[in-house]
């Protein structure tokens, strides 16, 4: 499956399209039951060209199972990795002020949001965008530089008479370009702006990731929005 929108926007990786399967295909990056690792690792692997396969019980990260939205935070800890620590949690991330901040987040936005991703596939897949042939996915992914975001978040918002077509939101990486657009089917989310995550991600780089069902309005459209006159022109000029 190609896009008009990575080729428009003069992308320089693949998209990566997130698509829920029953089985695992052969070949793939997968981290083994208790190993250790990122899932932004993997989604920058896919955007080059590889393959990740995930299951809530191969997906290593709390934040990770949340994002992808396998499973719920687990109170009791993460609130206070999070914030401040605790006695008994030495390592903090302090991206909250309080436990209870923390507690707020996890309750009220993360776990609404995952409450409504309940009826799903075993296998969560990364998949470059081009290699999804009769697949739906869910979500799909852009890695994109300043100039490539703004035409992103300009488009977002071409077939709409509001603004608001695109939004950012506190959480984990994985949060912001996965479980976000899985549930705002209708809005664009920039992504990766999550400190934890960025060490994955090259320092110009953020993303943009919507619903495949806005993908494809958007698609639809491209053509015949500002990403084929003048000012787009020059700006692509030196991309």
């Amino acid at each position: 499956m190609d896009s008009k929108i990575a080729a428009l926007v003069k992308l320089n990786t693949s998209p990566v399209a997130v698509v829920q399967a029953d089985a695992c295909p052969e070949k793939v990056l997968r981290f083994k039951p208790g190993q250790r690792g990122c899932v932004i690792a993997s989604l920058v692997a896919a955007a080059h060209g590889k393959v990740a396969a995930f299951t809530a019980e191969t997906t290593p990260c709390l934040g990770g199972r949340a994002g992808l939205g396998f499973a719920k935070y687990p109170l009791g800890w993460i609130e206070y990795f999070l914030s401040t620590g605790s006695p008994t949690v030495e390592r903090c991330e302090r991206y909250k002020k309080t436990p209870d901040a923390a507690r707020n987040f996890i309750c009220n936005v993360s776990n609404a949001l995952i409450e409504s991703l309940s009826a799903r596939k075993k296998f969560l897949l990364f998949k470059p965008l081009e290699t999804v042939d009769d697949e739906t996915p869910d979500v799909v992914i852009f890695f994109v530089n300043a100039d490539q975001l703004s035409g992103l978040v300009t488009l977002a918002n071409f077939d709409s008479a509001g603004n608001d077509g695109v939004k950012l939101l506190f959480g984990a990486g994985c949060a912001q370009v996965v479980l976000y657009p899985f549930v705002e089917k209708k809005i664009c989310f920039v992504g990766l702006t999550d400190p934890s995550a960025r060490k994955f991600v090259d320092k110009n780089l953020l993303a943009m990731s919507m619903s495949y069902e806005r993908f494809v309005e958007l698609e639809a459209v491209a053509h015949e929005s500002f990403l084929s006159a003048d000012a787009w022109r020059k700006i692509s000029a030196r991309l």
